[in-house]
């Protein structure tokens, strides 16, 4: 049985960081996806997906994805249920992400927000569990262009860099592994 979910959409509001009683860090957030295909008046729409994130993840995505973030989901459905203040049964289904990929650059949807924070650049953040910790480093381009050296340094077919010398290998059944 498989349960795995991959999504990449943009975030509808900014993510909301709560504190469990036990003091674990979860946020929830909601990723409008794009649908493939468009509909009979042509125009593309959206699926509008429910998320939660725990611990060191919740808190990296609320610290650093805000409403019109592109983000990567990699996760599992969950569902479950309660009872309303109305007494009946309300279901639920939501995305529990495993692991976050922020698709941004730091700055890059400041004409969407008005603010210049946004995702790290090329960033992951992945569950606790995993043992991953995101670096505070950010991704940084090359300053030097790739230069093609001006001469190769192939092994030439007729030249066996492994050769001992001319003539036969020897080999003794202690050699062998087997």
């Amino acid at each position: 049985m498989i349960n795995r979910v991959v999504l990449v959409g943009r975030l509808t509001k900014d993510p909301e960081l709560k504190y469990t009683q036990t003091g674990i860090a979860v946020t929830r957030f909601t990723l409008a996806v794009n649908r493939a295909f468009q509909n009979a008046q042509g125009e593309k729409e959206a699926d509008f997906i429910s998320c939660v994130a725990w611990r060191k993840q919740a808190e990296n995505i609320a610290n650093f994805l805000r409403k019109g973030s592109l983000a990567g989901v990699d996760g599992r459905i969950q569902t479950g249920s309660f009872e309303g203040q109305d007494g009946k049964r309300v279901y639920t289904t939501e995305v529990v992400a495993d692991s976050t990929q922020f698709l941004e650059p730091r700055n890059a949807n400041a004409d969407r927000s008005g603010s210049a924070q946004g995702a790290p650049s090329y960033g992951a953040q992945q569950n606790e569990q995993s043992g991953y910790q995101q670096p505070n480093q950010q991704y940084q381009q090359p300053t030097q262009q790739y230069q093609q050296p001006s001469q190769q340094n192939y092994t030439r077919t007729d030249d066996d860099p492994f050769s001992t010398g001319s003539g036969p290998i020897e080999v003794s059944d202690d050699d062998l592994p087997f």
